[in-house]
């Protein structure tokens, strides 16, 4: 049987305070699968077996598998600390979640040329690499420039893939690739089908998130305005064609799970949060064809 690109969303796993209640609720409209984000800091948690297990029997209860577990801060600045053990954490005990994947950023040195990070980099993932593959475990890094660019910045170096290509070199894990999305290419000016055909190998999950290019800003007023040149939306609201990026991992043998990443659109937030990510998980399903169905 062909294995079905799940479609799911992100789950806040500390700003949530009922965490069960709030799985129970997503099951109720179809989606399949959730990543947990814990933001920079995972520590909070005083025994992570346990947490793990009770989430994912809810998510298991609801229809729900747990495909990635996500820790978005710096672990290459001695005010990582929390950060680097929180990595560790997950990765020791992601069996008890069901995951596979481990998402974030690479973290940065402040504000310098995204280069000069790659020494530390390597240092820290290295090790982690080591640590996941033991485990049965893939480390994706999500390309978020969290407001970067080359020469400066706070957060991440896995932003394009000129860095890609370096970060890989210096540390040639084959448990380390990308946590990808349409988003952050567009928000650069990057025509992301492209650049999915040539790097979805690579490619270890997916954020089901999109964007509007507001091309009229841009052609009137250029990219340093000072004003939005691109709106992050919910899929089935943005520029992309989800129909070709799923096709394009089809191709390439993607088994993973596309998780809305919420929290972000413009218009569907707030009271209209759960509204404009139901449309995204249907509009998603509609892009892969639907449910699966059995040749005959």
């Amino acid at each position: 049987m062909v294995k079905q690109i799940k479609i799911g969303t992100m789950v806040r796993g500390k700003e949530i305070p009922e965490i069960t209640s709030y799985i129970e609720n997503l099951g109720k409209y179809g989606f399949e699968s959730i990543e947990i984000t814990f933001a920079a800091d995972a520590t909070w948690i005083t025994d992570m077996a346990e947490y793990a297990k009770k989430v994912r029997e809810c998510a298991e209860k609801n229809g729900m598998t747990i495909s990635a577990l996500g820790v978005y801060g710096n672990p290459l600045i001695p005010d990582g600390e929390k950060t680097l053990r929180s990595l560790e954490l997950v990765i020791d005990n992601a069996a008890f979640f069901g995951a596979d994947v481990i998402a974030g950023f690479t973290g940065r040195i402040p504000d310098t040329p995204l280069p000069e990070s790659l020494p530390r980099f390597a240092e820290v993932f290295a090790p982690l690499a080591a640590r996941a593959a033991d485990k049965g475990l893939k480390i994706a890094f999500e390309n978020c420039p969290m407001g970067g660019n080359w020469n400066s910045g706070s957060w991440n170096i896995a932003v394009n893939p000129t860095m890609w290509e370096k970060i890989f070199d210096a540390v040639p894990a084959a448990n380390l690739g990308l946590e990808w999305e349409p988003c952050h290419q567009m928000c650069q000016l990057i025509d992301p089908i492209p650049q999915l055909r040539k790097w979805a190998p690579k490619v270890f999950h997916v954020h089901g998130k999109d964007a509007t290019v507001l091309r009229d800003v841009i052609a009137e007023k250029g990219i340093n305005c000072g004003e939005s040149i691109a709106w992050h939306r919910t899929p089935g609201f943005g520029d992309s064609n989800w129909a070709d990026i799923i096709t394009i991992l089809r191709l390439n043998n993607y088994e993973g799970t596309i998780d809305i990443e919420g929290w972000h659109d413009p218009v569907y937030r707030g009271e209209l949060e759960i509204t404009g990510q139901v449309h995204g998980l249907n509009y998603l399903k509609s892009c892969r064809g639907g449910d699966y169905i059995p040749a005959f």
